[in-house]
């Protein structure tokens, strides 16, 4: 497992969701776009799937998932590449289920804050209307890539 730096936690952690990409049982790479719960230094990072779908079964398949995500702004960005677990609902952690919850809250409370502020954005809350989750996905970093250009 690959330690990561706090740089890479911090950035993680700020993101409002990630591309998850998996392999299919044809050999063909699927993307999704999930949300962190959790990410430490020693290279673990939790995400949630709410739909037990095509992610789903690629990981029954195959473990191998990459996460990326990148700020278009400040022009950086990080590829976490590792092997990824099933994390049943009756598995998942007091904690990580506090996390995802605080998450939720959070991206709740902005959407409002931008509403009341004008903000062109979605209508309805759809964070609100999110199902509780099934289980999660647990990874183990072996590689990080910086997408940084050098």
């Amino acid at each position: 497992m690959k330690r990561l730096s706090e740089e890479v936690v911090h950035f993680f952690q700020n993101q409002g969701c990630v591309i998850v990409s998996t392999i299919d049982e044809n050999g063909y790479p699927g993307n999704s776009c999930k949300g962190i719960v959790d990410i430490d230094r020693e290279g673990h990072v939790y995400l949630l799937d709410l739909y037990r779908a095509k992610t789903y079964e690629n990981l029954k398949v195959n473990p191998n998932i990459s996460v990326t995500a990148v700020d278009e702004h400040k022009f950086i960005g990080y590829c976490l590449k590792g092997k990824a677990r099933i994390v049943t609902q009756g598995e998942i952690e007091s904690h990580l289920k506090k996390a995802w919850e605080e998450r939720i809250t959070s991206r709740l409370t902005r959407r409002l804050i931008k509403n009341i502020h004008g903000e062109k954005g979605h209508a309805r809350h759809p964070e609100a209307l999110l199902p509780e989750p099934e289980y999660m996905i647990a990874m183990d970093v072996v590689e990080i890539v910086d997408l940084a250009p050098h």
